[in-house]
C-alpha cells in the first residue's frame, strides 16, 4: 500500500484523497488484446466485516482467522475523508497523537520458514505454526509499532520493514513528536527469532527514507553473506537525526537521499554488525550520468493520469537463477544486473503513460515475462469500478528479450466493484503450475484472482474469492493486501480482517492434476520478493497437466491425445508401458514443430518427461 507520505502528514492525506479522479473508459487495448470490466457474482455481494456475502471460482476458503490481541482496530479502520471537515478532523487527531497513523492495526506483508507463517502488520507481526494438519495456530505476536512491518525471514532472522515516524528503537509506542528525535527508528529491524516464545531485536540499520518493503538477496557465492535492498519511500529525514541523510533534488544537491536504494550487508554469523554498504544511483542516466535519469514524473499525453516521479523503488523482486530483478520504481519499470549483488546495476527501463505508480514486479518461472503492478490511488480509493479505465490500477505484463524490457498488455481485474471497496493491483505470486504462468494475486477489497498470463499478450482470469466491502455507505481500508501460493495453499494477508487460508478446486480452466503438480512443489522458505526458479519431478500429474493444457487449446489430433492419456493412466496405475511412451516421444516432436508457442513448449515437455520415463 502506497500512502507513503500520508503516514507521516496527515496534510498530505487530505490532498491525495480529496483530488478528483480522471476520465473513465471500460476498456484496454494493448496490442490488441482488450478487456472489459464488467458487472458479475462479485459486484452485487452484501457488505459486512465479519459476514459479507462471498463469492469464488476455483479456489474454496478452508479457514479465516481473526487478529489477535494488540491488532485490532476497534473503529474498524483507517476510512478515507471525504470533506473539507472530515480531512480537518483528521489532521488535529494526527496532531495530537505522535502514535498517529491512519492504518496502525493494518495486516501487511508475509513470508514463510519452517512450517512457520509470518505475517507482518503496521503494529508488528505475528507467526502463525502450519504443521499442525488443520487451521493455522497463532505461536507468536510481536506488539512493535512503526509500520509498514512487511517482513521476511531467512534461517533464524525475521527482517522487518519500517517506516513511519512513529516507529522507535526499542519498539515502544511513542510519546513525543518533532523533527528530530534521538529515539527514532526507521530502517530495517532484525529479530532473532530462534526460540519463538522469546523473540528479540538484534540490529536495526536506521536509513533515510525509511523502508517501506524490503529484499532479501543472496550473495552467489558466500553462503554466509546476505543483502537486504531497502527501499524507502517517504520523506528524507532530518541531519540532525541521521547524519547521512540530506534532501532536495541532485542538480541542486548532488548527496541528496533520493534516486537511490538502501544495500544493507548481513553477516549470518554475526548480523548484529549488519549495515547499509552501498546507496546505488540505479536511476542514473547511462551516458550522461545524471542521477535523475528516468521519468520525472507529472502528465504523459493528452488524457493520462498524473504519474510519479522516479527517485525511489516500491518493491524491489530478485531473482538469482537469471541474475536479474525486477524494480517497481514509481515511474518507470526496470530490470537491475545483481550479479553483484553490492553494487546492482540497471540495464532496462520502461515507461507507459497509463502506470500511475509502479508498484511491485514478479517474474515467471522462465524469466521470459514479468509482471509489474500499477497502485493508482495508493490502495485506499474505489479504482475497480466499471467507469475506471481498465488500464489504469492494472497489471502490466512485459516480456524480457537480451535483457530487454517490452510491454506486452495490461490486465486488470475483471470484475466491477462498489464505491465503497478499495481496489487496485497489488501483490501476489506464482502458482507452480507446469506448461502455465499464473499468478495469484491481492486486489485489497477486489479480493483474490488468479491470473493466466502464459500468452503475455493475452492475460485472463482463471479464478477467484471475493467478499462485499466492509460498509455499502461508506469506505473503509480493508481487503487482502498480499495473496501468495505457499505450498500448496493460498494464504492471504486480511488488512481489516485477518488471515485467510484458500485451497484451489477445479474448474474448466484448472485441472485436478494441474492442482496436484502444483501442491507437489514444497520449499522450506518463501519470500516472495526473492524468486527462485521451479523445477518438476517426473511424476503422472505432471505429464497429465500438458496433456490438459494440449486437450483445453485442442492442440493435439485425437488418436495422439487418447495414446498418451493410456500412457499417464497405466503409470498412474503402477505400469508405464514404455514401449509405447518411446514411441509417442518422436510423434510428438513432430507435433510442436508446426503448434503455436505455448503448446510447443508443452508438447516438448510431454515428450521429454516420456522419453526419460521409457528409457
Amino acid at each position: 500500500m502506497t500512502i507513503r507520505k500520508t503516514l507521516l502528514s496527515s496534510v498530505a492525506v487530505l490532498g491525495m484523497l480529496l483530488t478528483t479522479g480522471a476520465a473513465a473508459a471500460q476498456q484496454a487495448s494493448v496490442g490488441g488484446h482488450t478487456q472489459t470490466i464488467t458487472a458479475d457474482a462479485r459486484s452485487t455481494l452484501s457488505p459486512g466485516l465479519n459476514d459479507a456475502g462471498q463469492a469464488a471460482s476455483g479456489m474454496v476458503l478452508e479457514y479465516t482467522l481473526g487478529k489477535p490481541d494488540g491488532f485490532v482496530d476497534p473503529d474498524i479502520g483507517f476510512s478515507p475523508p471525504t470533506s473539507q471537515a472530515e480531512g480537518e478532523a483528521l489532521m488535529r487527531s494526527a496532531r495530537g497523537n505522535p502514535n498517529f497513523s491512519p492504518l496502525g492495526m493494518a495486516n501487511t506483508d508475509l513470508a514463510l520458514s519452517n512450517g512457520k507463517l509470518f505475517v507482518g502488520n503496521f503494529n508488528g507481526f505475528n507467526a502463525y505454526d502450519l504443521t499442525t494438519g488443520g487451521a493455522p495456530q497463532l505461536v507468536m505476536s510481536v506488539v512493535c509499532p512503526g509500520g509498514q512491518g512487511d517482513v521476511s525471514v531467512r534461517g533464524n532472522l525475521l527482517f522487518m520493514s519500517v517506516e513511519e515516524g512513529r516507529g522507535r528503537l526499542d519498539c515502544s509506542a511513542p510519546t513525543r513528536s518533532g523533527e528530530v528525535l534521538p529515539d527514532r527508528f526507521r530502517g530495517v529491524r532484525i529479530f532473532d527469532i530462534s526460540d519463538l516464545s522469546a523473540p528479540r531485536q538484534i540490529a536495526a540499520v536506521q536509513t533515510c527514507r525509511g523502508s517501506h518493503t524490503h529484499t532479501l538477496v543472496p550473495h552467489p557465492t558466500d553462503a554466509n553473506v546476505l543483502y537486504v535492498y531497502g527501499q524507502g519511500t517517504s520523506g528524507v529525514r532530518k541531519t540532525g537525526e541521521l547524519a547521512i541523510c540530506t534532501d532536495g533534488q541532485p542538480d541542486a544537491n548532488p548527496e541528496t537521499a533520493l534516486f537511490s536504494i538502501d544495500v544493507i550487508k548481513v553477516e549470518l554469523d554475526r548480523p548484529q554488525d549488519a549495515a547499509i554498504v552501498n546507496r546505488p544511483r540505479i536511476f542514473a542516466d547511462a551516458t550522461t550520468g545524471r542521477v535523475a535519469g528516468l521519468w520525472r514524473g507529472g502528465r504523459a499525453g493528452i488524457a493520462s493520469q498524473d504519474t510519479a516521479q522516479t527517485n525511489q523503488c516500491h518493491d524491489i523482486t530478485v531473482y538469482p537463477e537469471i541474475g536479474l530483478a525486477g524494480g517497481a520504481c514509481s515511474g518507470n519499470g526496470i530490470l537491475l544486473d545483481i550479479s553483484d549483488p553490492e553494487n546492482p546495476a540497471r540495464v532496462s527501463d520502461i515507461f507507459d503513460p497509463d502506470m500511475a505508480y509502479w508498484h511491485s514486479a514478479t517474474f515467471n518461472n522462465a524469466g521470459t515475462s514479468v509482471v509489474f503492478t500499477d497502485e493508482w490511488g495508493g490502495g485506499i480509493a474505489a479504482r475497480c469500478r466499471a467507469e475506471d479505465p481498465a488500464t489504469w490500477g492494472s497489471n502490466m505484463i512485459a516480456t524480457i528479450e537480451n535483457r530487454t524490457l517490452t510491454g506486452r498488455s495490461f490486465h486488470k481485474l475483471p470484475s466491477a466493484q462498489g464505491a465503497t471497496e478499495n481496489c487496485v493491483a497489488h501483490n501476489g505470486n506464482i502458482i507452480p503450475v507446469p506448461g502455465r504462468d499464473l499468478m495469484v494475486q491481492a486486489w485489497y477489497q477486489g479480493g483474490i484472482s488468479i491470473m493466466d498470463f502464459t500468452d503475455p499478450a493475452k492475460p485472463v482470469e482463471i479464478g477467484y474469492f471475493d467478499r462485499g466491502p466492509i460498509s455499502a455507505e461508506r469506505l473503509y481500508v480493508g481487503g487482502s493486501w498480499s495473496a501468495y501460493w505457499l505450498n500448496g495453499r493460498i494464504y492471504s494477508s486480511e488488512i481489516a480482517r485477518g488471515l485467510d487460508v484458500l485451497r484451489l478446486v477445479p474448474n474448466e480452466q484448472l485441472s485436478a492434476a494441474e492442482i496436484a503438480a502444483a501442491e507437489a512443489i514444497i520449499a522450506e522458505e518463501i519470500n516472495p520478493q526473492l524468486q527462485t526458479r521451479i523445477s518438476w519431478s517426473d511424476t503422472p500429474d505432471v505429464a497429465q497437466s500438458y496433456l490438459d493444457q494440449l486437450a483445453r487449446s485442442n492442440a493435439l489430433e485425437a488418436d495422439v491425445a487418447t495414446r498418451a492419456g493410456a500412457i499417464v493412466t497405466g503409470w498412474r496405475a503402477g505400469e508405464v508401458d514404455k514401449r509405447a511412451a518411446g514411441r509417442l516421444v518422436s510423434t510428438l516432436r513432430n507435433a510442436a514443430e508446426k503448434a503455436q508457442l505455448a503448446d510447443r513448449a508443452r508438447m516438448t515437455a510431454l515428450a521429454d518427461l516420456l522419453g526419460r520415463i521409457s528409457a
